[in-house]
């Protein structure tokens, strides 16, 4: 599967506020950092600067439970990604 291990049966569909990227993660908190913008942050900074903070940006909108629906879940969000088969819906 593209964003949880193959198995999973529990997990949380996220919006970032910040980037507006959708994701499914395996934490159901409501609130957590978008992968896509913590990857932005330059942890290599100079004696002159400071680092930027982790912002929990990404929020619950759903919590996924069933191990099919996560699958499908995981799937119909990887299309839009990937651009992969199709054929499943």
């Amino acid at each position: 599967m593209y964003y949880v291990p193959e198995g999973t049966k529990t997990c949380g569909y996220y919006e970032c506020k910040k980037c507006g990227n959708r994701f499914l993660s395996m934490q159901t908190m409501s609130r957590i950092p978008c992968p896509d913008c913590a990857a932005e942050i330059d942890y290599e900074i100079g004696p002159d600067e400071t680092m930027e903070d982790v912002v929990d940006t990404a929020v619950l909108l759903e919590k996924i439970e069933g191990e099919e629906e996560v699958a499908r879940m995981d799937a119909l969000l990887s299309l839009a990604v990937t651009g992969g088969n199709f054929d499943w819906i």
